[in-house]
């Protein structure tokens, strides 16, 4: 018996009053149920992002991170009173700061003249930059991947829809039409979501990097610079310097 149009009606709002009464994790799970298997390959480059993300973040903002003003101020005193070996040893309770790392290469090399600091400088800068933007441009690709999966899991719900409205009555085509194209934007709806976060998070990252390898290269330039004229003039000259900076 073909239902009439009345009971048709009647189902899809007892099916939407019902949607109504799920919770948060009987909809998540329902949502990625309808979008087929796609739904969880796209599960996993989601976590694949995420871990990448997190990892850089924990890495640029906390272990890397090192405010460079006070610090170099500190190294600068250091300096200019000839303490060398205090100024390592301060560049040591940061170990894992790369301007640290760069700083105490100058100051290792401080007594060779400023051929060899420029040289221990510039190394430690070619060194130690590229870990600080590892990983991050994984975060573009990542986004493409998840849109084109989602896309293909789309594609592959659609197909799966046309080819059962034809085992239908004509009455019913269109709800299984309307239902199957919706369950099928699922993929598409998922992997775009993934897209976004992952280029709010290479955004925010690529720019964070850029700053902290500018500021690298600066404060290398003033140490290259301060250990020139280490012992070339006057303590009158230096206190002086002191004072304006």
């Amino acid at each position: 018996m073909i239902p009439s149009v009345s009971e048709l009606l009647l189902n899809v709002t007892f099916a939407a009053t019902e949607g109504g009464k799920m919770g948060v994790t009987d909809s998540v799970i329902k949502f990625f149920k309808d979008g087929g298997p796609f739904m969880f390959v796209n599960l996993f480059w989601l976590a694949c992002s995420l871990a990448v993300a997190l990892e850089r973040v924990v890495t640029l903002v906390f272990r890397y991170n090192l405010n460079a003003p006070p610090f170099m101020e500190q190294i600068a005193k250091l300096v200019r009173s000839g303490n060398l070996d205090r100024a390592v040893k301060v560049c040591g309770m940061a170990p894992n700061a790369p301007l640290a790392k760069v700083v105490r290469a100058g100051l290792v090399n401080a007594n060779r003249g400023e051929v060899e600091v420029s040289k221990a400088v510039e190394e430690a800068i070619v060194e130690y930059s590229p870990h600080v933007s590892k990983r991050i441009p994984w975060l573009w690709s990542l986004a493409n991947i998840a849109t084109l999966v989602g896309l293909v899991g789309t594609i592959f719900g659609l197909i799966g829809t046309f080819q059962a409205l034809g085992n239908v009555p004509a009455e019913q085509k269109q709800v299984l039409l309307s239902d199957g194209i919706s369950k099928a934007m699922n993929n598409t709806a998922f992997a775009l979501s993934i897209a976004v976060i992952c280029i709010v998070f290479h955004l925010f990252l690529t720019s964070y990097a850029k700053s902290m390898v500018e500021g690298l290269e600066l404060n290398a330039l003033k140490l290259e610079n301060l250990l020139s004229r280490r012992g070339s003039v006057d303590p009158g000259t230096t206190e002086l310097e002191a004072r304006a900076s």
